[in-house]
């Protein structure tokens, strides 16, 4: 009797404990997603501002007839900058079709780069870009300083720029939605800003 009366204290015992130990790793999990919580795409300060008029550029189309910055009035534009050897870019190329399609309505998409012609063709048979405005031209990256890729321009229907950045997810690329909606450039700028009394 008295082993089994030890045993159930122990068991108790032990039980308390664990208890103890969910409750520290639920606090260190939520520590943990407060860290690491999920940003928009990176605003880079350089190239045109947000608000800006994007300058006129009439752009070289490998895949038809030349095209302009701005576009048609009462339609806005998404440039996605893209490279032959960037892998993350072409994981968002499905994204990239799927955001055309959901948003084609108001929104016409061109994918934009630079180098050499042969090796933009072959990733556009490769990856069956046919269906996009497909620029090459390094004048239109240094227009919006792309440093680095890839990187998403957002430019309304007035010919200004809503939002760009560095994306490297969907839902980086998905912010820069939200950002021309709600007019607050990027996430970052949204946790810098005083909060109103």
């Amino acid at each position: 009797m008295e082993l089994l009366i030890f045993t159930n204290i122990v068991l108790w015992i032990v039980v308390l404990v664990l208890i103890g130990v969910v409750f520290a790793l639920a606090r260190q999990i939520g520590i943990l997603f407060e860290r690491v919580s999920p940003v928009g795409a990176m605003i880079s300060d350089s190239g045109p501002d947000i608000g800006a008029p994007v300058p006129a550029l009439s752009l070289p189309n490998l895949n038809g007839e030349g095209l302009s910055l701005g576009g048609a009035e009462g339609r806005a534009q998404l440039v996605f900058f893209l490279s032959t050897t960037c892998p993350i870019c072409k994981a968002l190329l499905p994204s990239i079709r799927s955001i055309r399609d959901d948003e084609s309505r108001w929104l016409d998409v061109v994918l934009a780069s630079d180098g050499r012609e042969a090796a933009h063709r072959k990733l556009i048979e490769a990856e069956s870009l046919q269906s996009f405005p497909y620029v090459l031209s390094s004048e239109l990256g240094m227009t919006f300083k792309v440093a680095k890729l890839p990187f998403a321009v957002l430019i309304g229907p007035h010919g200004t720029v809503l939002a760009k950045g560095l994306v490297n997810s969907r839902e980086q690329l998905e912010s820069l939605f939200t950002a021309s909606e709600t007019g607050i450039p990027s996430l970052q700028a949204a946790m810098s800003a005083p909060l109103n009394a």
